[in-house]
């Protein structure tokens, strides 16, 4: 800055006149920061002092009262001597603008010289993306008064000035940097990176690995601050992209090439299936770089690949699990060096002959002698006198009200209270004279006062805490005044509501009319001060537990006695109180020791500060006071109104006590306060901060000093040191220290003694801070009703470093941190509740809120109103900000002023925060004063209720305790001894196989042979026609309508026909020949399977193709286009209905409709038979093409031959036990897979009688196939996942009505759910438990298993055991192993049997890049042979080095000779206890999921469902999730089920619960509305689809956050 070597107090008039001018215009907002520091130049040009080499500040600086002289060197601010002339002008245009506590021109100053050196560097980071609708401000309900947030409750009203930065250049390697997640081919190649031009590539091969240059070097400025200074975002499709965004063009024209003329999110299997995927994942070049959202995402990794500023120590794993070590020491965190502390003693506490025996004495003796001596003023809402409390008044009203509660309440023979009961007291702040005579009536009457806030509503912050208080103390009775009673929430019928947590209160009224006179004879009992309670005092701890401390009769006598000599008072002084009367610093000065010393006390109500600031000033000049109690927002709303007010004098004033003056924050209000209001007679010397706690009460105060003594010293704290608990004097630079006051000499008649805060309290060494301890007649004895607790605070024995007891008397912990400066001088500089604990680190919240007020909050925050908490993730403290944003914020300043914030608290303090959020203003939880109630804000937090409006996490800078990562070994192993391993380590080969798959099933069928060629098995068509003759009208198949009605059924003969017929027609066309692919577009029904049929009795080639959706043509017909040109068909058969969509002008605007094959409508076909039906040569001829899109986005079509179809219908049949008398019930989509084979091919085989729901039949009649199977008595079913998850959400509260229609499915015996992945446990246990009313049995259900290669892996028939469920360990499966744990250990996955392995396939476990196999405890691809294997990928690139690979592939060593197909999927291979028929053990094939699908992260395998499982439960919102990466970030994708305020809620639970329970970082969180997610029509998620879509910007995001 200009002025560093300028004596300020020097300048003439009119130019200090002029900064402060200028210096109020940048705090409003007025004017930037760079025209105020040109401004500021030029005024202070011609003075500016060239020599700028000043000394370090020594130790203690003393300060000089003078007002004239220089300001005290380490804290004055610039503005100090200008404070005065800047208030005159303007004084109320910036009052609430920030919380005044930490008002700090200082700190200001440093955290803009901070901010400032990053400006030059630039990088753009991406912010977040919101939908426009999402956020509509709402209006202020209650517009504050200024600065409601002032905290005048405990909240620590600090006063803001000194913490000062470290030097901006330490800030080198900042927050935000190197992905954790990012695996080491992403962040190890980096280097520091210096700043380029932002679109100059970015070489990242040549350097070596990070942390080769020091951390803190000049030559490489920060990431974040370049990022945060400018933080813009680039236009969408301006193509501008970060510092190392440059599309690779051959990239490009690769990922593109693989989408040759194909929509845009589907790739075609067949063309190098590794390729076209590898060059989307691996690379971001899978959409054009131009669109917004990969641009923001390639901002967000160029600036996470920056590597952290500590450098991650090392980690290492256990074979079982990764262990998060202690990071090691690092050798240069400072220590403490002194030797230990002695207990510092007070002065003896005076024996005065006329002090009373109690302090109801000394009530009774003033009521009787001084009768009309004024005892308390208190003030209307203008600042007026409203009435004046006599010490008779007081008297009287107080045993009035003594003699009511004892003898008046109840009927004439009950007694409602007794001496000893605790009674609650409800007064308003406003009303303390009413509170006076409540307060003594209950001493009076012997019971107990439990002074509490008035509630507002039901729902007040923290209420059920105060239920809590009131319970724990046994409270049943609440005293309060006519009108609070008439102002408090009432039911409909009149009476005050039940507060939520509360036990039930009788409520009694106190004002004067209600009040019965004693009788004569009637005096209250008044023993001596015992150690029987006297009053309890509410205090609300960190996690917003609200306890009663009671205080005995002895220690409130005591307190007042020690209060007395600590501050001299004398009898009849007059005291302004402007502190809450009800605890704390207002109730022991303001309603006790006043008493005690017939002090007339004027009551300043927070109502009449908030209208009038000034109004104690006023009163202490009115009144003459000799003492004023205030906080420092007392001081500082002063000094902002002080011109409206010429004549006041404070000259009268003895003692000015600063309750909140232990804040380290203090020392600049206090400093501010005396340089305006010297020049009106305030003396220097008054000034008394002291310190408090509710525990040990008064700790230590400032005595008043004798005028013209030296003023007590400073320290200037590192504040380096103070984060690692040790006293350093601050030498480095001004930025990064803290200076701090001190709060005077321990009380009269204590010992005081500061051990270590954590831990059993050894005492702490002189230069240590630690938690201060007292010993004292005058402190808290307990916290009433809670014992256990009472036992760690107030009976704390400290020890010695060896461990041993310093003696025997029991010390309070005060919850105050502090450490003992020269002189026996205490200083404070924190409190417990207010401490953070990161990475070993103790950080103040109320320090980190002052540097975020610091940031030009003017134009974002809302009167300053900022909290700060920690939440524990992943084994550390995490550091969050909330602040309530101004309602005319806009976006792009938010997000500005919380980078700006990040890259503060990161300079000054070391540390990175995890969140940051803003909410609209006045909607965070208010404490009973109007401070934020920082546990309830904390509650919000983690159960997703904040509703923030702007959100920024940063988990990628602040968690640095990440196992390390997995170094995948290379395999140099030879094939022997890894079998030689796998014997010695006791461990099984994986494999397992199903029966054999005999020749012929059953007799019935020898006695037919005759009839049936012995080639029965291979043709299906020779099936049909053999059933056609022999069993002509048997019923092969029924279709069902949404109504259960029969609407088509086909017997033998009528399909056998009905295929002829098409068999004909497609002959007839010339053009189409025998081999050529046919397309059938039908809808689920009996059509598709005769003109399958119709297909094969022709020659054909059949490809079933699921038919586009009429409302939704542009999304399903390019799929059918592509299969359509994919598999080159030749015709399509389809329904006059489809064939008219196909042409239609709709179906134009998304294909090329003139260019569609032959079309044949099979409607109304003529009756004609073939010449001959065609018989293929050999049975390993193609019989039909199987197309499906799998869940990475592949169209593949395989290749059935008629030998595999016949053997997977008859090892379907074995399984199952299939045959003519047997009705089986079908609710699949036919298309492909298993649901193919079950819905056309089965029955043909086998001769059972298939019932066919088409599942969108369901949609409108949700318990269709539930009723089916209860009709038709059906004891074995298949349906997909979707089927059961509708029936599932639909059906489950219906269970009574469906019982009552008559439906009981206790005839199922097996219900089989058929799909391509991990069976979903959760799912089919739901479902099982739902029906379970309606007779389902819990064994019915399962699983079955199919994949690309072999449709039909697992089934789970009638014969063989249940199947088994295992629980296995999540971190091993991560490393590829399987370790079983018990059901409900901790990180443990839960998997069942995939179903029992059908007839005829052996599956073996196999390593995919070794291709060995491997034992039982690994897991591995898993590999099939069998006789329905298909033959092939269909391709019209006939890639043959794809089909070897994955069709007839061999193992590397153990069984040469077989050949094996790949599934793509992971699993093992666990031996159970259960026998199968054969007798022999139970082997179980367990699937995990696709190989394809699986995230590689840090060198450790997930998958993503188990991702997303966790990401469901983060919050109720939450509906479908699902995951990707996108270069090493890891994205989630959430549909929200709420309402849109939930969004950012989301953000921080979800990057949470990943972290947790995975170890990993979420880069990216994108919320979007219900259905965005796609799925198949097996139920199965499209995330490469999302992918494509999200990278591409097309789904319309809620809110998209991009994690730092």
């Amino acid at each position: 800055m200009a002025d560093r070597g300028v004596d300020l107090s020097a300048l003439p008039v009119e130019i200090r006149e002029q900064l402060a001018e200028l210096d109020l215009e940048l705090s409003e907002g007025d004017i930037t920061q760079k025209g105020y520091e040109k401004k500021r130049a030029k005024l202070l040009a011609s003075y500016t002092i060239q020599t700028q080499n000043l000394a370090p500040p020594p130790e203690y600086e003393g300060q000089d009262p003078g007002p004239s002289s220089a300001p005290p060197p380490s804290n004055a601010s610039s503005s100090s001597s200008s404070s005065r002339q800047r208030r005159t002008r303007r004084p109320h245009r910036s009052s609430g603008t920030r919380d005044e506590r930490y008002r700090s021109d200082i700190h200001t100053e440093a955290v803009q010289a901070a901010l400032a050196k990053h400006k030059e560097e630039k990088m753009a980071l991406p912010m977040p993306t919101k939908r426009r609708s999402t956020y509509v401000q709402s209006p202020i309900e209650t517009c504050t008064p200024p600065d409601s947030s002032s905290s005048s409750d405990d909240e620590g009203g600090l006063g803001g000035s000194g913490v000062q930065q470290q030097s901006p250049d330490s800030w080198m390697n900042s927050s935000i940097h190197g992905s954790s997640t990012s695996s080491s081919s992403a962040s190890s190649t980096m280097s520091h990176g210096e700043s380029r031009a932002p679109q100059a590539p970015q070489p990242q091969s040549q350097q070596g690995p990070p942390y080769t240059q020091p951390p803190f070097s000049h030559s490489h400025p920060s990431a974040l601050a370049e990022a945060f200074a400018h933080a813009r975002i680039e236009a969408p499709g301006a193509g501008a992209l970060g510092p190392d965004g440059t599309p690779q063009p051959q990239d490009l024209a690769r990922a593109c090439d693989s989408r040759v003329d194909l929509p845009p999110n589907v790739i075609v299997r067949g063309m190098s299936r590794g390729h076209s995927r590898s060059s989307m994942m691996e690379t971001a070049d899978g959409v054009p770089v131009s669109s917004r959202v990969s641009t923001k995402i390639q901002q967000l990794l160029n600036t996470l690949k920056r590597p952290k500023r500590p450098p991650l120590s090392e980690f290492f794993m256990d074979d079982q699990e990764e262990i998060v070590e202690v990071p090691r020491p690092d050798p240069n965190t400072p220590r403490p060096e002194g030797r230990q502390i002695i207990p510092v003693k007070g002065e003896p506490l005076g024996v005065v002959s006329n002090w009373p025996p109690a302090l109801q004495a000394a009530l009774a003796r003033w009521g009787a002698t001084q009768g009309k001596s004024p005892a308390l003023t208190a003030l209307d809402i203008t600042g007026k006198p409203l009435y004046t409390l006599t010490y008779g008044k007081l008297w009287s009203r107080s045993v009035k009200l003594a003699y009511t509660l004892l003898n008046k309440l109840g009927t004439k023979n009950e007694q409602v209270l007794k001496p000893g009961d605790r009674v609650a007291l409800v007064y308003p702040n406003s009303d303390p004279g009413m509170f006076w005579v409540a307060f003594y009536g209950c001493l009076l009457a012997e019971v107990i006062p439990v002074p509490i806030e008035v509630p507002l509503s039901r729902k007040d912050a923290g209420s059920s805490q105060v239920g809590f208080l009131l319970g724990s103390c046994g409270v049943s009775l609440a005293l309060t005044s006519e009108i609070c009673l008439k102002g408090l929430p009432k039911t409909p019928t009149g009476e005050i509501l039940q507060f939520k947590g509360w036990p039930r209160l009788k409520w009694v009224i106190t004002d004067s009319k209600y009040l019965t006179k004693p009788s004569k004879d009637w005096q209250p009992h008044i023993p001596t001060a015992n150690t029987d309670t006297a009053y309890i005092e509410y205090k609300a701890c960190k996690e917003g537990t609200v306890m009663g401390v009671a205080v005995s009769k002895v220690a409130m006598l005591t307190h007042c006695q020690s209060l007395t000599q600590a501050c001299n008072y004398c009898e009849g002084e007059t005291l302004v109180n402007v502190l809450d009367f009800k605890k704390d610093m207002g109730l022991w000065h303001g309603v006790l020791t006043s008493i005690m010393n017939r002090i007339h006390t004027i009551s300043v109500p927070y109502a009449v500060m908030k209208a009038c600031p000034l109004s104690w000033v006023q009163r202490v000049h009115i009144n003459k006071a000799r003492v004023a109690l205030v906080k420092c927002r007392d001081l500082h709303w002063a000094m902002m109104a002080h011109k409206e007010q010429r004549d006041i004098s404070l000259a009268s004033l003895r003692m000015l006590i600063v309750a909140d003056g232990a804040n380290p924050w203090s020392v600049s209000s206090c400093d501010a306060f005396l340089n305006v209001f010297q020049a009106y007679g305030l003396k220097p010397e008054v000034i008394c901060p002291c310190a408090t706690s509710p525990e040990a009460m008064t700790v230590a105060i400032r005595r008043p000093g004798v005028p013209g003594a030296p003023l007590p010293a400073r320290a200037v704290l590192s504040m380096t040191g103070l984060s690692h608990g040790v006293i350093r004097v601050n030498t480095e630079d001004k930025n990064s220290a803290l200076t701090v006051q001190d709060v005077g000499h321990v009380m009269p008649g204590a010992l005081m003694c500061i051990v270590k805060p954590d831990g059993p309290p050894m005492l702490c060494k002189t230069d240590e801070i630690g938690e201060i301890v007292v010993n004292s007649r005058a402190g808290g004895t307990m916290y009433y009703g809670l014992s256990g607790v009472t036992k760690n605070t107030f009976e704390v024995i400290p020890v010695n470093a060896s461990g041993v007891p310093i003696g025997e008397i029991p010390f309070v912990r005060s919850g105050l941190l502090g450490f003992v400066g020269p002189g026996s001088l205490i200083f404070v500089v924190g409190k417990i509740e207010g401490l953070l604990m990161v990475s070993g680190r103790r950080h103040n919240a109320d320090d980190l809120v002052a540097t975020a007020l610091a940031v030009e909050p003017v134009k974002t925050v809302y009167r300053g109103r900022i909290a700060v908490f920690s939440v524990t993730v992943f084994y550390d403290e995490r550091i969050v900000i909330v602040a309530e944003q101004k309602p005319d914020a806009s976006e792009e300043d938010s997000f500005q002023w919380m980078s700006r914030v990040l890259q503060a608290i990161d300079s000054i303090h070391q540390v990175g925060l995890y969140c940051l959020a803003l909410v609209l203003a006045n909607t965070l939880p208010k404490t009973p004063l109007g401070g934020i109630h920082i546990s309830e804000t904390k509650q919000l937090f983690l159960e997703g209720s904040l509703h923030p409006c702007n959100i920024l996490m940063c988990p990628h800078t602040c968690v640095t305790n990440m196992p390390k990562p997995r170094q995948k070994q290379p395999v140099g192993v030879g094939p022997a001894s890894i079998m030689v391993g796998n014997l010695v380590a006791g461990k099984r080969i994986a494999q397992a196989a199903g029966r054999d798959l005999g020749m012929i099933e059953d007799q019935d069928l020898v006695r037919k042979l005759c009839m049936w060629p012995t080639m029965m098995h291979q043709f299906l068509t020779e099936a049909l026609q053999w059933r056609a003759q022999t069993d002509p009208d048997h019923v092969l198949y029924v279709l069902l309508n949404a109504k259960g009605v029969a609407v088509c059924t086909a017997t033998c003969v009528q399909l056998h026909k009905r295929a002829e017929k098409i068999a004909a027609a497609l002959m007839e066309r010339s053009g189409i020949n025998t081999g050529e692919n046919v397309v059938l577009l039908y809808p689920p029904g009996i059509d598709l399977i005769a003109a399958f049929y119709g297909c094969l009795y022709a020659g054909c080639i059949p490809v079933t193709v699921r038919p586009p959706h009429p409302q939704n043509l542009s999304a399903t017909l390019p799929t059918v286009r592509m299969i359509i040109d994919v598999s080159k068909a030749a015709c399509i058969l389809t329904t006059q209905l489809l064939m008219k969509i196909l042409r239609s002008k709709e179906a134009a605007t998304s294909v090329n409709i003139k260019t569609w094959p032959i079309i044949i409508d099979t409607d109304d076909l003529p009756r004609k038979r073939p010449p001959s039906i065609y018989k293929p040569p050999s049975a390993d001829m193609i019989a039909y093409l199987d197309f499906s899109v799998s869940t990475t986005g592949m169209l593949t079509g395989v290749k059935i031959s008629h030998s595999a179809m016949s053997a997977l219908c008859r090892s379907i049949k074995l399984q199952c036990e299939l045959y003519s008398s047997r009705q089986i019930a079908i609710c699949l989509d036919p298309y492909c897979g298993l649901g193919f084979v079950l819905w056309c091919l089965a029955s043909v085989y086998s001769g059972h009688q298939s019932i066919l729901i088409p599942p969108t039949e369901l949609e409108s009649s949700l318990a269709l196939w539930l009723s089916t199977l209860s009709q038709y008595r059906i004891r074995d079913t298949f349906c997909s996942y979707s089927v059961m998850e509708l029936c599932t959400k639909g059906l489950g509260g219906q269970t009574e009505m469906l019982k009552a229609r008559g439906v009981n499915v206790s005839c199922v015996r097996s219900c089989v759910v058929v799909a391509e992945e991990r069976p979903r446990l959760a799912l089919t246990q739901s479902f099982s438990k739902l029906f379970k009313d309606l007779g389902l049995s819990s064994r019915a259900v399962s699983t079955a298993f199919g994949s690309r290669v072999n449709l039909a892996i697992c089934l789970q028939g009638t014969t063989g055991p249940d199947p088994s469920t295992v629980y296995v360990d999540m971190k091993s499966l991560r490393h590829d192993r399987v370790r079983l744990v018990e059901r409900g250990a901790p990180q443990s996955l839960s998997l069942m049997e995939s179903g029992t392995i059908l007839p005829g396939v052996r599956v073996v476990i196999v390593n995919p890049e070794t291709r060995g196999p491997l034992g039982d405890s690994h897991l591995g691809e898993i590999w099939v042979n069998s006789p329905h294997t298909a033959t092939g990928y269909y391709t019209i690139y006939g890639e043959e080095s794809l089909q070897a690979d994955h069709f007839n592939t061999k193992l590397s060593f153990g069984d040469p000779h077989t050949f094996w197909a790949r599934t793509g999927y992971l699993g093992f291979v666990k031996r159970t206890e259960l026998t199968d028929s054969s007798g022999e053990r139970h082997d179980a094939l367990f699937v995990v999921g696709s190989l394809d699908e699986t995230l590689e992260l840090r060198g450790l395998r997930y998958h993503p469902i188990d991702i997303e499982t966790s990401v469901s439960r983060a919050h109720r919102s939450i509906g479908e999730s699902a995951v990707f990466t996108w270069t090493n970030l890891l994205v989630v994708v959430s549909e929200l089920c709420g309402s849109e305020q939930d969004a950012l809620d989301l953000v921080p639970l979800v990057t949470n619960v990943v972290l947790e329970e995975h170890h990993l970082i979420v880069g990216v969180v994108v919320i979007v509305d219900p259905g965005v997610i796609p799925i198949n029509s097996r139920g199965e998620k499209q995330r490469m689809h999302l992918r494509d879509s999200f990278l591409a910007d097309q789904l319309d995001p809620i809110y998209v956050a991009y994690n730092m």
